[in-house]
């Protein structure tokens, strides 16, 4: 029986479980069992041929944002006319079959777009070129999902249900839950906050499927079966995504304004060049980035070349580290103007966090 059939037949058992508090092992279970049976799909195997030609694309700029989408929802043209990189368009399904790179500059920032071939149902399971697009889904800072605004809400749920099956969740934190394996002593678990999805025992069952005996397990949220098998697994991505509704010249205004009211979604025209503005206002909040202008001594400060960091990542030693390695050895102090400082000018040391537009 191969590894497709197990997944089908575990999903078709859950299907038919009712969920209630007697069912809650048996469906932890399942759920272990169905994790571990799609790391086996989409893990390669060591024999066969090489990887895909054109998948795998050398980083550059601060961040990296991939576009994915049905074949024919305007992934292409979206790419043309953000960056200027000509990516094959037609009307014809398919037309794009390898990533095609560009860089866009925005606020300063090169920012690397990466025009992925059109994703199927069925992706997850090695469909069409699904498993290598999806390879290169996961070392995306951000990912814009293309959407056909006259299909939306069926095509947004496919995409959702192959991410999720492939150990990429959109617009998610990390569980809170610290997870270590330990030789002996059995199961320890403790709780900070009320658990109303799990108890011991399918906890216990979930362990019992990863053969883990001896475990100490805090759960720091209100989490379900689902958040300690990502825990466990390891290998989950989390990324933010916004779904990029195009073609909206085809729709009336009634039905823009209802649009709106999808979380995370931005409606434009690619063809015609509306609403990118707030595309690209949007792409530079959920990237996180910092902008850090550098000033010589006795000058004015340089504003055409900031020096872009990611927003967790923003103390003068990491600033110090973008520039060169070697300033660090012989740092003593900074003068910093802006909004992380109470004075204008200010001595720092290489400990102080940075803000947007620091200088």
């Amino acid at each position: 029986m191969s590894t497709f059939d197990k997944i089908k037949e575990i999903e078709t058992e859950m299907a038919r479980t009712q969920k209630n508090k007697n069912t809650a092992y048996h469906l932890g279970t399942l759920k272990a069992k169905l994790a571990k049976l799609k790391r086996e799909l989409l893990t390669p195997s060591k024999s066969g041929g090489g990887p895909g030609e054109g998948f795998d694309v050398a980083g550059t700029g601060v961040a990296r944002v991939g576009f994915i989408g049905f074949p024919s929802v305007g992934k292409s043209t979206l790419m043309s006319k953000m960056t200027g990189t000509f990516s094959e368009v037609s009307e014809v399904e398919f037309t794009t079959l390898t990533t095609v790179p560009g860089v866009l500059q925005y606020k300063g920032a090169k920012i690397q777009i990466l025009d992925l071939p059109g994703i199927i149902e069925g992706a997850k399971d090695g469909k069409g070129r699904g498993r290598q697009v999806i390879a290169v889904a996961r070392t995306c800072s951000l990912i814009f999902i293309v959407l056909d605004v006259l299909k939306p809400l069926t095509h947004k749920a496919v995409i959702e249900r192959e991410m999720e099956g492939v150990g990429i969740r959109l617009n998610k934190e990390p569980p809170n839950i610290v997870f270590r394996k330990k030789d002996k002593g059995g199961i320890n678990m403790t709780n900070t906050v009320p658990l109303t999805n799990l108890d011991k025992d399918v906890v216990k069952s979930i362990l019992n499927e990863y053969r883990i005996a001896s475990a100490d397990i805090s759960f720091r949220c209100d989490a379900t079966a689902d958040d300690l098998i990502d825990v466990i697994e390891g290998n989950r991505v989390y990324i933010p995504a916004l779904y990029v509704l195009n073609k909206i010249d085809q729709i009336s205004i009634e039905e823009l304004d209802l649009v709106y009211k999808i979380p995370h979604a931005v409606p434009i025209s690619a063809h015609h060049e509306w609403n990118f503005d707030e595309l690209l206002e949007k792409m530079w909040d959920y990237l996180n980035l910092v902008r850090i202008y550098t000033k010589p001594k006795g000058q004015l400060p340089d504003y055409t070349a900031p020096v872009v960091l990611k927003r967790d990542r923003a103390s003068l030693t990491d600033f110090c580290n973008t520039i060169h390695k070697g300033i660090l050895r012989e740092f003593a102090h900074a003068l910093v103007w802006g909004s992380s400082v109470k004075h204008n000018p200010q001595k720092v040391g290489k400990e102080h966090v940075l803000l947007d537009e620091d200088v």
